[in-house]
Formats: structure tokens, C-alpha cells, sequence
């Protein structure tokens, strides 16, 4: 049971102080699930991550419920779901019946302005952090910067491109293995 409530807590402050997706959650998730607990490492976390940016639905739930999966089989897929779900729900209703009255105030204007800063730092530093762990040599620079300009600037399906970039790993590897 303590392992649950373990879990629900590090993912409910992980969904309650991080603004933005999942970008801006991986540097809180990699404090609270590698080093603060030792869930996973940080290239098993980056892995994780990586699946659940690919799979159906939110980045953060499905992060959470791998790990809580992992750790504690189906009860702690739920408590990890249920602990990065409930700040959302929480901060959602509070904003929702608050912010109509005061929305149009230039303090809280500049509030979320200010908000919009912080997530784009956290996001660049996220891309830093992945590019840092994952490129290993000029074809993973290659790869990185043409899956960048391509999801930056093209319709080109996201997914399309993580498929693309494993395909080219695995040939790749294979290749090296064979000589």
C-alpha cells in the first residue's frame, strides 16, 4: 500500500506543478521517478516517454500509468493515472469558477503570459536533455535535426517520423553487425 500511495503523490505533484504537457514534464518526472525514487533509469524513463508520446492519448497519463504499471502491476497503473489526473481536475474547476470574473484584469493577463515563458523554457529544455541522451553520433544528429525541421515545419505525422527514425536505427545497427 505504501508503494501506491507513493506513486499517486509523486504523479499528483508531478500533474499539479507542471504547466504545459508533457514536454514540460519530463525534468519534474526525471527528479521524482529516477532520482527521487529509482523507478526507472533516465534512458528507461526517456524510452517510456518516448512510448507514450506515440501511443494514444495524453502524454503524462500514459507515462504514468506505464510506470505505475511497472512498479505495482494494474493497481498502480491506477493510482499513478488517478494521481497525475487529479490536480488537473482539481486546478481545472477552481480556474473555471474563478478566472470568469477576473480574466480581463491585466495582472492575471500577465500572469499566464508569464506561465507561457516558463512552459517554453521547460520545453527547450526537455529538447536539450533528449538530444543530449539520444544523439549519439552524426547520424543520430542527422536524425534529430531533419525530425525536428520536419515536425516544426511540415504536416508530416509525428508518429510517421518516430517510425522513420527507428527503422533507420535498426537498419543501421544491423548494418554494423554485419561487418
Amino acid at each position: 500500500m505504501k508503494k501506491l500511495i507513493e506513486l499517486y503523490w509523486a504523479f499528483f505533484r508531478i500533474g499539479g506543478l507542471t504547466f504545459g504537457g508533457g514536454m514540460a514534464m519530463l525534468p519534474m518526472l526525471k527528479q521524482e521517478v529516477v532520482k527521487k525514487y529509482g523507478w526507472s533509469t533516465e534512458e528507461e524513463l526517456l524510452d517510456i516517454y518516448a512510448i507514450g508520446q506515440c501511443t494514444p492519448g495524453i502524454i503524462a497519463i500514459n507515462t504514468a500509468t506505464y510506470i505505475g504499471y511497472q512498479q505495482k502491476g494494474i493497481l498502480g497503473g491506477i493510482f499513478g493515472t488517478l494521481g497525475m489526473l487529479s490536480p488537473s481536475i482539481i486546478i481545472i474547476t477552481l480556474i473555471a469558477t474563478i478566472l470568469k470574473s477576473f480574466i480581463d484584469l491585466p495582472v492575471v493577463l500577465h500572469a499566464l503570459a508569464g506561465i507561457r515563458i516558463a512552459v517554453c523554457a521547460l520545453m527547450l529544455q526537455t529538447v536539450y536533455s533528449l538530444a543530449k541522451a539520444g544523439v549519439k553520433n552524426f547520424l543520430g544528429l542527422f536524425i534529430f535535426l531533419a525530425g525536428f525541421l520536419l515536425a516544426t515545419f511540415t504536416p508530416v505525422p509525428t508518429i510517421l517520423l518516430v517510425v522513420l527514425a527507428a527503422v533507420i536505427g535498426i537498419v543501421t545497427s544491423a548494418r554494423k553487425g554485419d561487418a
